[in-house]
């Protein structure tokens, strides 16, 4: 990434280490199936933060909450920005949330697969597109300008993940790895200062994992974006992120490094599903 992308996040950047992205007392039900239990999560700015547990544990739920998809029944979710006061996501739509900077993928691709990578990535860019229909249309003055400084963000974006030799083709065409790899290009045209990841190297090699794994660091060293990542390969939570956080059952288990977390006898047990003696 270059500097001009960093630039252009609309000057909402905090220092590094603060309080990003704050979880509070979050609970969400469905009838009588209770998703999650009063989670509270704190995210620093510039960090890379795994949530992860086992199948049913809540961990997409709460990205769903993060990113508007659902409004919890209990609890806040502040987003922090540098010199504004924070703004509460479970009062705003999902497009709004797009708009304060919270981009994310999802654990099953929603790309649409018979328009091309270009026009996928493009989408990325509806939230910073102020110009009328008309003046769409019809392609001229500031409508064309502005169409011209998109499409440069986006072919940064496409040779930041390598995506050059399939830019023009269909996505449907393209291999499980590569579409993904889109969807997280989607994303990143966004321009986020919180990049929200479900599961972004489900069904990956180990070449596409270590590619995957490259760029999640990429984004978060170059570009400065905050990172909340689900993923369900341990290797690549304990190698890449600076905080973990453990679900299970709807609840926090526990957050803290890496190295703590991988050694908590309750995450173990929650992993294995046994009590473990020390």
């Amino acid at each position: 990434m270059t500097r001009a992308y960093r630039h252009d996040l609309n000057g909402s950047e905090l220092e590094p280490g603060t309080p990003q992205l704050v979880v509070d007392d979050v609970a969400l039900r469905f009838g009588g199936v209770q998703a999650l239990k009063g989670v509270s999560i704190e995210v620093l700015q510039g960090e890379i933060h795994a949530i992860i547990g086992p199948n049913g544990a809540g961990k997409t739920s709460l990205l769903n909450c993060v990113s508007g998809v659902y409004r919890p029944q209990q609890g806040g979710i502040q987003l922090h920005e540098r010199g504004v006061e924070s703004v509460e996501l479970t009062r705003l739509r999902p497009a709004l949330v797009a708009r304060r900077g919270v981009a994310r993928s999802f654990q099953n691709i929603e790309l649409f697969k018979h328009i091309s990578v270009l026009d996928n990535l493009m989408l990325g860019r509806h939230v910073h597109m102020r110009h009328s229909v008309l003046r769409s249309a019809w392609f001229f003055g500031s409508a064309r300008r502005q169409e011209i400084a998109h499409r440069e963000l986006v072919e940064e974006v496409v040779d930041f993940l390598e995506i050059q030799a399939v830019r023009n083709a269909h996505v449907g065409a393209l291999p499980y790895g590569v579409q993904k790899r889109v969807e997280v290009g989607r994303a990143l045209c966004l321009q986020p200062t919180v990049l929200l990841l479900d599961e972004p190297m489900a069904g990956m090699n180990s070449e596409e994992k270590e590619d995957m794994a490259r760029f999640i660091l990429d984004v978060n060293d170059l570009a400065g974006v905050t990172v909340v990542l689900i993923e369900h390969d341990m290797e690549v939570v304990m190698d890449i992120s600076d905080s973990v956080t453990v679900l299970d059952f709807g609840e926090r288990i526990t957050t803290g490094v890496p190295d703590e977390v991988q050694a908590d006898p309750r995450v173990i047990e929650a992993y294995l599903g046994e009590e473990v003696v020390t």
